[in-house]
Formats: C-alpha cells, sequence, structure tokens
C-alpha cells in the first residue's frame, strides 16, 4: 500500500481527502493542529477501512510545525507517495483592516510552508522515480481580489512551474484550485455565507474524486467543477480592471459580513 499525508486533514476538503484516500486504501499521514481531532480521525478511518493511519499534530504557521512535516516527509525508511498540502484559512476584513501579523502568518501558512513542504516532498520522490503533490489554491488565485488571492496565485503558479521542471522524473505536481466548499473555513474566518448562492457551492467529496482523476490525468491544475471552468474561461478574457472591480463586489458581498 502507498502512503499520504494530509495537513489540514481533520475538516473540509482535508477530511475529504482523507475519507477517499483510507477508501482506497492508501495509508495516512494526518497532519493538524488538534491533537485530539487528529487521534479521533485517525481511529475512525482505521477502524471503517483498515488502514494504518498516523497522526501529526503541528502547525503550519510555525517553523517548528513546518520542519517537523518536512522531516516526515523526508523519511525515506517510511516514504510518503502522495502529499496533499491542503492546509489554509481566510482573514476577515479587507486589506489594511487585517493586522500585518495575521497578514504574515497566512503567507506562511499558504506559501512557506507549501514551498518547504513541496520541495521535501519531491526530493524524496524524485530519488524512487515516482510520487504526486496536490496543492491545494483556489479560483481566488486568478481574479485580483485582495491578499488571499494573491497567496494562492503564488500556489498556481510555483506548483505549475516546479511540474515543468520536474517533468519525465516520474513526480507529478497539480494545483487544485476549488470555489466556493462546505467546510469550516468561512465560519473560522468568520465571514458570513448567507448570500452565497446555492449553485455556487461545490461538494468536498465530489471535489476530491474529481481532482485525484485530474492528478491521474497527469494535469498540474485541476478546476473540478464545469461551472467554475466556466466562469474561470470568462475570466480569461475579461478586461483585467472590469474583473478588478467586479471581484472587489463580489468580495464585498460574499467575503466577511
Amino acid at each position: 500500500m502507498t502512503t499520504a499525508l494530509i495537513t489540514g486533514s481533520t475538516a473540509g476538503i482535508g477530511a475529504a481527502f482523507a475519507r477517499r484516500l483510507a477508501a482506497d486504501g492508501h495509508d495516512l499521514v494526518l497532519v493538524a493542529r488538534d491533537g485530539r481531532r487528529l487521534r479521533e480521525q485517525a481511529t475512525e478511518l482505521h477502524d471503517r477501512h483498515g488502514i494504518e493511519a498516523e497522526v501529526l499534530s503541528a502547525d503550519l504557521a510555525e517553523d517548528k510545525g513546518i520542519e517537523a512535516v518536512a522531516d516526515r516527509l523526508g523519511d525515506r525508511k517510511n516514504p510518503v507517495d502522495l502529499l496533499i498540502n491542503n492546509a489554509g484559512f481566510g482573514n476577515k476584513g479587507r486589506y489594511l483592516e487585517v493586522s500585518m501579523a495575521d497578514e504574515l502568518r497566512m503567507l506562511k501558512v499558504h506559501c512557506e510552508a507549501v514551498l518547504r513542504l513541496t520541495s521535501a516532498a519531491s526530493e524524496a520522490m524524485r530519488e524512487r522515480g515516482r510520487g504526486g503533490v496536490v496543492n491545494v489554491a483556489s479560483v481566488a488565485a486568478f481574479v485580483p481580489r485582495g491578499t488571499y488571492g494573491a497567496s494562492k496565485a503564488w500556489v498556481v503558479q510555483f506548483t505549475q512551474g516546479a511540474a515543468k521542471d520536474l517533468a519525465g522524473s516520474g513526480v507529478r505536481l497539480m494545483a487544485l484550485c476549488p470555489g466556493f466548499v462546505r467546510t469550516e473555513f468561512h465560519e473560522r474566518a468568520g465571514m458570513g455565507t448567507d448570500n452565497i448562492p446555492g449553485w455556487m457551492w461545490l461538494d468536498a467529496d465530489k471535489l476530491v474524486a474529481a481532482a485525484l482523476a485530474d492528478l491521474a490525468r497527469g494535469k498540474t491544475l485541476s478546476i473540478p467543477d464545469p461551472r467554475y471552468k466556466a466562469l474561470m474561461g470568462l475570466v480569461k478574457v475579461a478586461p483585467r480592471g472590469l474583473m478588478g472591480g467586479i471581484s472587489s463586489k463580489t468580495g464585498r458581498k460574499y467575503g466577511p459580513q
């Protein structure tokens, strides 16, 4: 059996990846900050699917947490075959309304941790000639909307660039760009969701199934829903200035309340 490591595994998209990969027979390394929730999740997945589930409590906003996960990814005796960089969060408030400390914490998790963990995993995978990395970004990466979108744009550009550099090595890298997903994300950030139209919501389990299928096809970018694929197609042809105005209004309507 192969082993997958998932950051932010106890909720939302991370939990959906854990359920699907465990059901498919993969052993897991579950990473999050809450040790109690990790142990409960590991026990449930082991009992239900008969897989081994290791837990690693780590805060990816801290160097110590990033280093602990990077060390696990670099363990040649117990290799990780698939990395899901899913940990992330949003800050409530517009630019200059959020403290610099919170902005830097988000960049630490979304950018520095993704860079360091992807590098640790990819180096070990390249030695074996096989492996995969999924870096969870967002459709917010494609519109000019605040520091959250900027951080996710970095994830997309980094992942696709690294994928090109590792072409032919057996290591596959893919940026996953979902839209609105029913998870704890908005609640933790204090963001209201009552104004978001029903058609914009995605199911986390279906999203994960589509993402894994895209990874198997060798895609470096996955927008796992026809509705959002169409929206992003419009974004590509719309004037940048127009999109900036629309995304700002959309953020005020569908963002923090």
